[in-house]
């Protein structure tokens, strides 16, 4: 399930994120977003499948879908796979995956800049978000000190 050779999400993400949108609408334009969820729900789609799901919420052409289909298989988001006598395409990382690997690639961009600043932030933003958040991070915390000590 990785990206193709060469190609990294947090140059993606980098040139993509988009702060005002949700989800991962702020690394994926709404088509990219909506072809990726017609894939988490349906596996194994035919390009004309992606363009049927994606026709009953908008008014677009199936070479739309089908050029955004290839894009996004060359960025490494989907696999493409040749079929009987068809291609099929698969999201190349589950939803949670993805998600995953673009708050990694965010958090390490602004922890390059802001290091100090930007970990207290985060501590403050969880502790005002969920209370019970903060307990579970300083246990993640407490586990990794201890996987790094034993590797001392």
């Amino acid at each position: 399930m990785r990206p193709r050779k060469g190609w990294k999400m947090a140059n993606y993400v980098a040139k993509n994120f988009r702060f005002k949108n949700s989800g991962l609408g702020k690394v994926l334009g709404p088509l990219e977003e909506e072809i990726m969820e017609a894939l988490w729900a349906r596996p194994g789609s035919t390009a004309k499948e992606v363009f049927e799901e994606i026709r009953n919420s908008r008014t677009i052409a199936a070479t739309t879908v089908f050029t955004v289909l290839e894009r996004l298989a060359k960025k490494g988001l989907v696999r493409k796979s040749r079929g009987e006598s068809v291609f099929t395409y698969d999201a190349a990382q589950s939803r949670e995956e993805l998600s995953a690997v673009v708050s990694r690639d965010v958090l390490k961009g602004v922890l390059d800049m802001w290091s100090g600043s930007a970990m207290a932030s985060f501590v403050d933003l969880v502790a005002s978000k969920d209370p019970a958040e903060l307990e579970r991070l300083a246990g993640l915390i407490s586990s990794k000190k201890k996987e790094l000590d034993g590797k001392s």
